[in-house]
């Protein structure tokens, strides 16, 4: 009874475990409540919904400490995903690690300017670039099930991860193939092409702050940030049939110089498109 009597004591309510996280949180994170949320309902195998169904369950001692080490990881800077190793993305979710990037709300406007390019009843043959988890190739292929996607990577640690990815979420229609840009495509075209590479200028501060935990070589690409955006914009028209598409993300400040890079070679029907902040974030053109 004395024993029992000490572990009731020291029981923490999902409640209270939830309360004092998020005060943990709040100097750290953009999103308190939501990392504590997802954190603890990653831990226990549950829907966010539990937790707030059942506010006074009690965790054990183990779920306890094994929370406050996760809530420490996340106030040392660590991202949610990389914590949970998954992250929702066009609805699905998608399993990540340390070798991937992680997925970006604004990244789902590629995947829609890449559907509205793609008739539903078409069968085309569709590339996608530097596909890290299979972010783009996989919520493409899932809404275009006729279409048959390749998507590459020069890691192939990023390639397992999106095949595996693949596999967990039943989409078929999709190869992989480990290749630095077009280094291994020699020969191929493709309908539509789609990537969202590295950007980020060497030397900003951000990549030591917090995208200090992501893949470096994801995310850097040389002084002006558009290194691997020169060379898809050059090497895909090689690889596009006539008419076919090139959609690309880019920096918050690079759309001017990467439309100004799609005309410099030839490329007809040049627009740019903002994100959810109204930053200037994809560019296209067409062969």
């Amino acid at each position: 009874m004395g024993t029992a009597t000490i572990k009731a004591a020291t029981a923490v309510s999902i409640h209270t475990a939830l309360d004092t996280a998020t005060l943990q949180l709040q100097h750290c994170s953009a999103s308190p409540r939501l990392d504590a949320e997802v954190l603890l309902a990653h831990l226990l195998n549950k829907d966010r919904s539990h937790l707030r169904a059942w506010p006074e369950e009690p965790l054990s001692l183990k779920h306890h400490s094994d929370y406050q080490a996760l809530i420490k990881r996340r106030c040392a800077g660590q991202p949610v995903a990389y914590l949970t190793g998954q992250r929702e993305f066009w609805s699905l979710n998608y399993r990540l690690s340390k070798a991937t990037l992680i997925p970006r709300p604004e990244t789902e406007h590629l995947v829609e300017l890449a559907l509205q390019r793609l008739p539903e009843q078409k069968a085309f043959q569709l590339l996608d670039l530097g596909t890290g988890p299979g972010t783009i190739a996989l919520a493409v292929a899932h809404e275009r099930p006729r279409c048959q996607v390749l998507a590459t990577d020069r890691c192939p640690r990023a390639l397992q991860i999106a095949a595996d990815n693949a596999t967990r979420l039943g989409i078929n229609n999709v190869t992989f193939q480990q290749s630095d840009w077009f280094s291994q495509l020699a020969g191929r075209r493709f309908e539509l092409i789609t990537a969202n590479p590295p950007y980020v200028r060497s030397g900003d501060p951000r990549l030591d702050k917090e995208l200090r935990f992501e893949p470096r070589q994801a995310l850097q690409a040389g002084p002006d940030g558009l290194e691997a955006l020169a060379i898809i914009i050059d090497q895909a028209r090689h690889h596009l049939h006539k008419g076919g598409w090139l959609l690309l993300e880019h920096g918050y400040d690079q759309g001017p110089a990467t439309i100004e890079l799609l005309h410099e070679h030839g490329y007809r029907e040049v627009a740019t498109f903002r994100d959810f902040a109204g930053h200037d974030r994809n560019a296209i053109g067409r062969c």
